[in-house]
């Protein structure tokens, strides 16, 4: 007599199994149910948990065929050993690509308000931006923006990103904003006064930033209240001290900021 396996279903029509792919820390997934993309932060019996680009963890059950590595379906498994290397990895938050030299640069350009917020999107963003060949440039003040982005003349091989401070309805940059029109130019901002804020305040050492009055030289205010000497130089070196990575910034800057360098190095039509 003939031997039957209990499982009659066709060859070709059964799951293949996945790729078993040890979830070491740092490794970059995605969650096949929910979406969530995340770094491996942490792995215990039976789950792993996952850290986001803005701080958020989110754990999931060692499901097999339950991720996605670089597109493909892989089944998640816990390492071996406790000591695996951790690849490396960019102030941003991004895998780090050794050896990799700076793209010459793009035509397109990101345009940022001040010294300040060029030299904080180059501690954080820069591995990535000399990749990408993008450039960053400085306005000092966005109150010529219109005729700025006209001269500039943005075209499909040359987008036009520009991050604004405290763009926010009603206030003077967001009505500046409004009268930029051209399909390749992108203006985007976060709802800080200052770029300082965009720091979070635990990365500095203090508990928050203070209330400065209507009227007083917002980066002066700051360093009375918080007692140190007014020299905004000095101040802002201290702030800049504090950020080491993408996890020091809150979520407002942080989103608008990969939102520019998406729009710059993806091709116009």
């Amino acid at each position: 007599m003939r031997s039957y396996s209990p499982d009659l279903t066709p060859p070709w029509k059964k799951q293949q199994p996945a790729p078993e792919v040890p979830a070491d820390p740092d490794l970059v997934v995605e969650e096949v149910g929910t979406g969530f993309c995340g770094a491996v932060i942490r792995c215990e019996a039976g789950t792993v948990t996952l850290e986001d680009r803005f701080g958020k963890h989110r754990v999931f059950p060692l499901a097999p065929r339950g991720f996605l590595l670089e597109g493909r379906v892989v089944t998640l498994v816990r390492p071996t050993s406790p000591s695996a290397s951790r690849p490396a990895r960019t102030a941003s938050g991004s895998l780090a690509v050794p050896g990799a030299r700076a793209r010459v640069a793009r035509a397109g350009r990101i345009y940022v308000e001040g010294r300040h917020d060029a030299e904080l999107v180059e501690k954080v963003w820069g591995d990535d931006l000399r990749i990408e060949g993008v450039v960053v440039e400085y306005l000092e003040g966005i109150d010529d923006l219109p005729s700025i982005v006209t001269d500039f003349a943005p075209g499909p091989d040359a987008r036009l990103g520009v991050l604004v401070d405290h763009l926010v309805p009603g206030s003077k940059e967001s009505r500046i904003a409004s009268e930029i029109s051209s399909a390749h130019a992108l203006v985007v901002g976060h709802p800080y006064i200052d770029v300082w804020e965009a720091v979070k305040p635990s990365s500095v050492g203090i508990p928050a930033w203070p209330t400065v009055p209507r009227g007083q030289d917002w980066k002066t205010g700051v360093c009375r209240a918080l007692g140190w000497p007014e020299n905004t130089g000095a101040a802002w070196q201290r702030i800049l001290s504090g950020v080491r990575s993408y996890k020091d910034l809150e979520p407002e800057l942080l989103g608008r900021v990969e939102e520019l360098i998406d729009f710059v190095t993806t091709p116009g039509v």
